[in-house]
């Protein structure tokens, strides 16, 4: 299937962020599109308000009969979280529709456009960001596909009017060997996933086999140190092809310079915290500069980039109170994190409420996050959030708390987190995980924001 054929799009599970994201791409291109999901949300509501028919019955009479001919100019997205046993799915494919995830579409996306691929355990989502909105931001230009919301355009699929597309190239399940990237980057390949992989050998196989993809003449970006060939490494704090030099917090603010054997980018100011954002940023200007972006314009659109939501995202800061929400859910992510806390606030105690996410990956790296978590001067455990997985005998958090070193440590309900920060009002306080603790956000910034 080409994508310049297709003319309506069905979505089974259009509620999810990433398919979501599709349903707005086609719809921006032209296409009539429609779809399915179990329950409204404002997500829904959303695409709904921009004119996207979705339908919340599992009835095939409200599949719109243009669908009901199975032909190059209709294309049907599935989520594989949708319940084998849906009606409409079933309808669709005995009319003789072959179903796409959501990752072979990127792929059949990837195959017509100048496509740039950013992968990495973690660090991808703030990467592809950046250089979304480095490439809108100096008129350059580029449609994108994020795993998060962009805080600068509030969306996670962005427009664009040449035929540039980034894409945040996902790990999980494969997915992104379905992409035909003319610049790859991969930031990072700790372990991770190993439910899907088995063991860190595997991940690493399938990181090696997305550089591979990439197209004739193109470029690939590694992060100094990982096991991958690449014609580009770069890194933020050692000696590479580029990398960050003279990273330091100005007014707490981060600065630094681009260093490559083409010439230096000075007094860099970046507009989110964090020595890992740092590095991302090289990452990033080293694509621009491969696009051939000015330099000026480089430094214009890092300094008004405001990040991704849950990703370092200032949520309350006042003078008695700063409170910062983070998605950080790996132990290399956390260290990355609770570093630059660490370095932007010295002398403040900080309080971090983090929920762990699964019970594979507690069970998998259960002393990495003991060591990284004690960092925290006081620690506020909430249970493991299980998303897909059913418990594992012994792997909890009484289990993790036992090997925590943190002066002040307690297992916690989120209704004793909004209990405790009413109470005792911390000066400096960070929610960290994947699972439902967003929730948690609204409140505290209601109570932290009328300290």
């Amino acid at each position: 299937m080409k994508i310049d054929t297709i003319k309506q799009v069905y979505l089974i599970g259009i509620g999810g962020i990433g398919m979501s994201g599709l349903a707005r791409y086609f719809a921006h291109l032209g296409c009539l599109v429609k779809g399915y999901d179990r329950t409204e949300t404002e997500l829904t509501k959303t695409l709904a308000a921009e004119g996207i028919d979705i339908s919340y019955q599992d009835d095939i009479a409200t599949i719109d009969p243009i669908f009901s001919l199975a032909n190059e100019e209709t294309l049907i997205i599935f989520t594989p979280a949708v319940p084998k046993d849906l009606k409409i799915k079933h309808y669709l494919e005995r009319v003789g529709h072959t179903l796409y995830k959501r990752s072979q579409v990127l792929g059949i996306i990837s195959e017509s456009r100048f496509t740039i691929g950013v992968a990495g355990t973690h660090g991808k989502t703030t990467t592809s960001t950046m250089v979304a909105h480095i490439l809108k931001d100096s008129g350059y230009d580029c449609s994108a596909f994020l795993g998060g919301i962009s805080s600068n355009y509030d969306t996670n699929v962005l427009y664009g009017k040449n035929e540039v597309v980034v894409v945040e190239a996902d790990e999980y399940d494969r997915s992104f060997l379905t992409l035909h990237p003319n610049i790859a980057i991969v930031t990072s390949a700790d372990a991770d996933h190993l439910d899907i992989y088995g063991d860190a050998s595997h991940l690493l196989a399938s990181f090696q086999l997305y550089l591979d993809r990439v197209v004739e003449n193109g470029t690939r970006i590694v992060k100094k140190g990982l096991p991958f060939d690449g014609q580009i490494s770069y890194s933020g704090h050692n000696v590479a092809d580029v990398y960050a030099d003279h990273v330091h917090v100005r007014e707490g603010e981060f600065y630094f310079d681009y260093v490559s054997a083409t010439g230096k980018i000075e007094d860099i100011h970046l507009g989110i915290p964090g020595t890992h954002n740092v590095e991302n940023a090289v990452a990033a200007i080293t694509v621009a500069r491969i696009l051939g972006i000015a330099d000026d314009k480089i430094k214009a659109a890092l300094t008004n980039f405001r990040g991704v939501k849950r990703r370092f995202e200032y949520i309350v800061r006042s003078k008695s109170s700063i409170y910062i929400d983070d998605y950080a859910h790996h132990p290399e992510e956390l260290r990355a994190f609770l570093s630059s806390m660490r370095k932007l606030y010295p002398n403040k105690k900080l309080t971090v409420v983090f929920q762990p996410h699964l019970f594979t990956r507690t069970r998998d790296f259960i002393d990495g996050f003991a060591e990284v978590l004690s960092m925290a001067d006081r620690l506020l455990l909430m249970e493991i959030y299980p998303a897909r997985e059913l418990p594992i005998e012994g792997v909890d958090s009484t289990w993790l708390l036992s090997k925590i070193t943190a002066s002040e440590k307690a297992i916690v309900t989120p209704e004793e987190v909004l209990a405790i920060a009413k109470m005792e009002k911390p000066e400096l306080l960070v929610t960290v995980g994947a699972g439902d603790i967003d929730k948690l956000v609204k409140p505290l910034k209601e109570i932290l924001g009328n300290a």
